[in-house]
């Protein structure tokens, strides 16, 4: 009986604080999702869906800033892996000396906080005075010196281009980790049987490399669903709201003292995290058992 009951004891405490600071407060946001919550009256009503309403209502602000939060998810997603997939590659299997002074040196921006990230960057993409710009114009290179962070056109990438380039590393480091763990039988059986790197690629590390690609995918997804603070600091969610994302409004309604509408914007966003999670993960093993 012991036995049974000190592990469940053990945990009691961090599944009180749990529930108490994240489980009740998010029930509590999803409750006040489908209220008229507001800092300009006192009074409290019931609205059911019409928050919900005037988020996905035909141009609405809310439709560009659920389009951008998409963008953003969908590139870094994407060029996080393949950057990070390629890396790993060739820091396990192309380059053999100083790979792991490499791998470090690619992976430093990931410890970086993103505030300091954020902040370098804006200096750097600077239109006026930043070293990127300043650079083009010493090297005779004036046509490329663009307005990245307040071009319309430009501000989003700009922001993707920091992201990504901050994140790699980490995917990067998790992948390197996937491979060692592919046993080298493998690659020695298929090599006996005629199978070029290529084939190699596509039937035996793609296949054994999915359980982590499905990890990453999550990772990568969920993190890009939610950014805020990169974006907060490059650009406040501008140029003319081009880098607006769902969180950055969410926290433009709080400061607004229109609660509930933004409860019920961190809420939808709740329900399309959960269910893209389930699909991805399905999707990947999908792929890995087939």
């Amino acid at each position: 009986m012991k036995s049974r009951a000190y592990p469940t004891w053990f945990v009691a405490g961090a599944l009180v604080l749990y529930a108490v600071f994240t489980l009740v407060p998010s029930l509590l946001g999803i409750g006040y999702a489908f209220t008229d919550w507001n800092s300009y009256s006192s009074d409290l009503h019931w609205v059911g869906l019409d928050n919900f309403a005037t988020i996905l209502s035909s141009g609405s602000i809310y439709l560009r800033v659920i389009a951008n939060t998409i963008l953003f998810t969908v590139v870094t997603v994407i060029l996080k892996t393949v950057i990070a997939l390629a890396l790993a590659i060739l820091l396990t299997e192309g380059v053999r000396r100083l790979s792991y002074f490499y791998r470090v040196l690619i992976y430093l921006p990931a410890v970086l906080p993103i505030i300091v990230v954020s902040v370098i960057f804006r200096s750097v993409l600077n239109p006026a005075t930043g070293l990127l710009n300043e650079t083009l114009r010493a090297v005779g290179l004036e046509v490329f010196a663009l307005r990245w962070l307040t071009d319309v056109s430009l501000a989003m990438w700009s922001v993707i281009a920091v992201d990504v380039w901050r994140g790699v590393g980490y995917i990067m480091v998790i992948l390197i980790a996937g491979l060692l763990a592919i046993p080298r039988d493998y690659y020695e059986a298929a090599a006996i049987d005629g199978a070029n790197g290529r084939q190699s690629f596509r039937h035996i590390t793609l296949p054994l490399l999915m359980p982590v690609l499905a990890v990453t995918t999550v990772l990568n997804l969920l993190y890009g669903l939610k950014v805020f603070d990169i974006v907060f600091v490059l650009t406040r969610g501008g140029p003319g709201r081009a880098t607006d994302t769902v969180y950055t409004t969410v926290f433009e309604d709080f400061s607004k003292g229109r609660w509930g509408l933004a409860t019920a914007l961190s809420t939808l966003l709740l329900v399309v995290m959960l269910v893209l999670s389930y699909v991805t993960i399905r999707a990947l093993r999908r792929e890995e058992d087939g």
